[in-house]
């Protein structure tokens, strides 16, 4: 079994020779992102084991600069789905987490305190905030996962940032850095383990060499081919041409060219 995990997560070619694995790793070896769900709702005990989970992550300095919304309403859904792509599973999935950035708790920390908070305006503190609600994020997903949910991330949150923050009515100095659909995985839909790039690709030992992951990419346009229609998915050329038409220009980045903007807006100096 654990060699069959290790299989689906590398795409059957390249995966890594290990006697270290554990029960706990074979479970993140097992994520995939789902998509279909059923309409049962995730329960209040089951959301505040996994909001417990994301607040055992680690966080900078113990600063706490994220915070999330959960999302039930379905025509609050519904909006965000519209914001986000009009992608259906936002719609659908009886939960959203909306993960954020957030440094106006801080700042009305510092303010009721008549202490100075000029930090905030700097570009490594809202660097910190997405770096934690990433890190949050992580440990939400897991746990959700081994409560038998599914889940899926929305980097669409980010495509219309100041309509999603006018929707959830966040402050300045508050940034939604994306989303997640969590709910019961509807079985007439199961999701598949996507492969990823062999290790060499991702791990350097010692220094970085660009070289070096030339013949893992080529490994992994393989693997993903035989994914793609597997999954009899519609995808056009391997997955290096894929993800370069995703690189090609800003209007490839679904109105996210327009982010240090729209940052500024929310109330980022970003100096």
């Amino acid at each position: 079994m654990t060699a069959q995990r290790l299989s689906a997560r590398y795409g059957g070619e390249s995966a890594p020779a290990t006697d270290a694995l554990n029960p706990f790793i074979e479970h993140l070896l097992d994520h995939r992102s789902v998509r279909s769900f059923l309409p049962d709702p995730v329960s209040d005990a089951q959301l505040a084991a996994i909001i417990a989970a994301a607040q055992s992550a680690a966080s900078s300095s113990n600063l706490n600069v994220w915070s999330v919304v959960a999302v039930r309403d379905a025509a609050r859904r519904e909006q965000l789905a519209a914001l986000a792509g009009d992608q259906a599973h936002v719609r659908e999935a009886p939960l959203q987490l909306v993960w954020l950035a957030d440094l106006a708790r801080l700042r009305r920390v510092a303010t009721r305190l008549a202490r100075p908070s000029a930090g905030l305006d700097y570009l490594e503190m809202f660097l910190t905030g997405v770096i934690d609600a990433a890190l949050a994020a992580q440990n939400a997903a897991t746990a959700a996962e081994s409560l038998g949910l599914g889940m899926v991330y929305i980097g669409g949150m980010r495509n219309r940032p100041e309509e999603v923050a006018r929707l959830l009515e966040l402050p300045p100095e508050v940034f939604a850095v994306f989303g997640m659909c969590v709910g019961t995985p509807d079985p007439a839909h199961p999701a598949a383990v996507k492969p990823r790039p062999p290790q060499s690709v991702v791990l350097h030992h010692e220094t970085y060499s660009q070289s070096a992951q030339d013949e893992g990419v080529e490994a992994y346009n393989q693997a993903m081919a035989r994914f793609y229609e597997a999954q009899q998915m519609n995808v056009h050329g391997s997955w290096a041409v894929h993800s370069t038409k995703r690189i090609a220009g800003p209007e490839t980045l679904s109105g996210r060219h327009r982010l240090v903007e729209a940052l500024h807006a929310l109330g980022f100096k970003l100096e």
